[in-house]
């Protein structure tokens, strides 16, 4: 016996009903989904009146890299950085190398670049770690007698854009200031550069309000990781294929690489046409 067409129809319409129902869920859902993905916070009042298109939320400094020789592009642009007094590339087109060391601690590479640099008449800048001042004090009055300058990388090496207390702030930067006088008799420059180059607005506020310039870098390379230190080679490729005018070079002084190539690559600059230069110029 054959079933009537309406017997026919009914198991479609309900299947179309179960359709129409599953697909309201599935649009919810990916409605929410969305609305969780694009969420930003609220600026706060202050951050709006500064007009900057710099993000309120923690980022870790990057940067993009376009052709051989060119300055790469930061998460936010030099004209932007330098309203907080942060800087990461110098203006213009001059052939000017701003070389720097990141000090967490010393496991031997410091005396040999310390001798590197002396040869080629090079000023530094080393940001220290309160660790560094307490366990290689005279390795810090040497880089001071050879005309080096020494910046606060903070006592901790916490994630300071975590910080919202200007007072806790101020503490990490303090105690590294005093150990330095201490040690050197000298006052500490006003350079501060953000551990592990993560920050936000509010950071960089409070490292202006508190009388710094902020130094992050537009050349760098995977160099701290002291059980795989990149091959000669990889040192070289990295650093002489995107070294450009105005570059802020960040280099590790835990790298057994950087201190075994150092004469060599600051060779390959001066013939690549690059002179040296202390932070102090950008100020």
């Amino acid at each position: 016996m054959k079933p009537y067409p309406y017997q026919k129809i009914i198991p479609v319409l309900a299947l179309l009903v179960m359709a129409f129902f599953a697909g309201r869920g599935v649009a919810d859902m990916v409605s929410e989904i969305h609305s969780k993905e694009t969420w930003m916070p609220v600026v706060s009042e202050q951050q709006t009146t500064m007009d900057s298109p710099m993000l309120p939320v923690t980022e870790n400094w990057g940067l993009g890299f376009g052709t051989p020789g060119s300055k790469p592009a930061g998460n936010a642009s030099p004209e932007e950085m330098e309203r907080y007094h942060a800087y990461y590339v110098a203006p213009g087109e001059e052939k000017k190398i701003y070389l720097t060391f990141d000090c967490g601690y010393e496991n031997g590479n410091t005396g040999a670049i310390l001798d590197t640099l002396k040869e080629h008449g090079v000023s530094a800048t080393f940001f220290v770690v309160g660790h560094y001042l307490e366990s290689a004090p005279e390795l810090v009055k040497r880089m001071v007698e050879e005309g080096h300058a020494v910046g606060n990388h903070t006592y901790h090496h916490p994630d300071m854009s975590k910080i919202t207390d200007l007072a806790a702030f101020r503490k990490e930067m303090d105690e590294v200031r005093a150990l330095f006088q201490e040690v050197t008799g000298q006052e500490m420059p006003f350079y501060y550069r953000p551990p592990q180059g993560k920050y936000n607005q509010e950071n960089l506020q409070m490292a202006q309000e508190l009388g710094y310039a902020t130094f992050f870098w537009s050349l760098a390379y995977v160099d701290w990781d002291i059980n795989c230190q990149p091959t000669h080679e990889e040192a070289f490729s990295k650093l002489t294929s995107r070294v450009h005018p105005g570059a802020i070079v960040l280099l590790h002084n835990t790298s057994k690489t950087n201190a075994e190539i150092l004469d060599e690559l600051l060779t390959k600059w001066e013939e690549m046409g690059y002179s040296f230069a202390p932070l102090s110029e950008l100020l």
